[in-house]
């Protein structure tokens, strides 16, 4: 059995903690409680479409109203997008918590995103009792050539 071992900071109280190879959501878990939580996006929420331990994969669908001028997808829409995965990969990890909120978010434009599908990946590299902190990697066509990455801490409950 692998398992993802993630340091904890000093307010966690430096101990490690091992995320074990099981998931306590799937990705029908996850893509269901997102419609639960966020009905008013229907369409327009993003889909996870893989977990596994430390990780998630998400893939969006923009419509017309998430471009901006110029035919690229917009920024808020990117961002919510990297929001989505980080919450996505740390719920897979921790269970159906809502209130499990977004307390900072960065994000680097690389590239401007093509209108098309838009996918991304969550790295999980910290789950602490307080925190959870996420790498997240965004593109189009070739996740060689990333449009974005955002690096985005969770509270926790």
């Amino acid at each position: 059995m692998a398992t993802l071992t993630c340091r904890q900071d000093e307010a966690d109280g430096g101990k490690d903690t091992k995320l074990s190879s099981e998931i306590r959501m799937d990705a029908a878990a996850l893509n269901a409680f997102l419609a639960r939580a966020f009905p008013e996006r229907g369409e327009g929420m993003a889909r996870v479409s893989k977990v596994e331990p430390g990780r998630a994969w998400l893939a969006l669908e923009p419509a017309t109203a998430n471009l901006r001028p110029g035919g690229i997808v917009s920024g808020p829409t990117l961002m919510g997008l990297a929001d989505t995965a980080a919450y996505a990969v740390i719920l897979a990890h921790i269970g159906e918590v809502p209130m499990a909120v977004t307390s900072s978010l960065t994000y680097h434009f690389l590239r401007g995103c093509d209108f098309a599908t838009v996918h991304a990946e969550a790295s999980l590299l910290k789950l602490g009792r307080r925190l959870a902190t996420v790498d997240v990697r965004i593109w189009t066509k070739d996740p060689a050539r990333p449009v974005g990455q955002a690096s985005v801490v969770y509270a926790l409950p």
